[in-house]
Formats: C-alpha cells, structure tokens, sequence
C-alpha cells in the first residue's frame, strides 16, 4: 500500500508555494482572526456595559418606598434609555469601523497577492521565452544534422 501523501518536496520550489500561497493565506487568516477578536472584545464590552446599567436599575428600583421614589425611578428611565441608545449607536459605529477596516485590509492582501502573481507570471514567462530562444537554434541544428544523412 502506497502512502498517498508521500512525495518529494525537492519537486516543488517552495519560495513560490510560500510566497504566492502559503503566505498570503497566512496573512488573510491573520487578519480575520484580529477582526474576529475585536468584534468579540466589542461585544463583550457592550453586554457588561448593558448588564451593568441593568443592575444599577434593578438596585434603584429596589430603593423605591414610595410614589415619590418611583416617580423619580421612572423619571430616571427616560435618561436610562436615552444612555442605552446612544451606547447601542456608538456599539455599532464600532462594528462598521471593525468591518470596514477589514475590507479595506483584505483588499490591500488580495491587491499584493495578484501583483506578487503577476510579477511571478511576467518572470516564468521570460524565463521560458529564453529558455525556447536558447534551445531552438540547437534544435534546428540538431535536426538538420539528423536529416542530412538520410537525404545522401
């Protein structure tokens, strides 16, 4: 039995697997793991902000004795939900900066790897333009030496 994933790396040129694979898939990977991050950061932040307030609601509540108190309790809301709307305004004001700022980055790493390719390509090509022009006229030599006794 063969192992199938046994081959000879020595085949392949490894630079240009890591340079225009390898590489930029690490980069894209890394990327979306830091935006993962702050998105997570900046949700965790936004339930202890809102946890927060609410147990501070629910110990003033729990301070109400009288109408009076709970007039000014509910009073208070009023300012409460004015804080929460503007907390959940700047909440996803941040998700928008974190996305935009992604796509603006993976942009950039898609923009590098096509220009790393095509610099790849244009090099491949000249290399094997002059490998063809090199070996073409000692073809033609060969053949027609090849050909001349046949024709005696």
């Amino acid at each position: 039995m063969t192992n199938a994933f046994a081959f000879d790396a020595k085949q392949f040129d490894t630079a240009q697997l890591e340079s225009l694979f390898f590489a930029p898939a690490r980069a894209f990977a890394a990327l979306s793991i830091d935006v993962t991050e702050k998105l997570v950061n900046a949700q965790l932040e936004a339930t202890k902000a809102h946890a927060d307030t609410n147990l501070a609601q629910l110990h003033q509540l729990v301070e109400v004795k009288d109408a009076e108190g709970l007039k000014g309790y509910l009073e208070g809301q009023q300012q409460v939900a004015k804080e929460l709307t503007e907390r959940l305004k700047g909440d996803a004001d941040k998700v928008v900066a974190v996305q935009q700022e992604f796509i603006q980055e993976s942009q950039k790493l898609t923009e590098g790897s096509v220009k790393q390719a095509q610099a790849g390509l244009q090099q491949a090509t000249e290399t094997a333009t002059k490998a063809v022009e090199e070996a073409a006229p000692k073809a033609v030599e060969e053949a027609v030496k090849e050909a001349a006794p046949k024709t005696k």
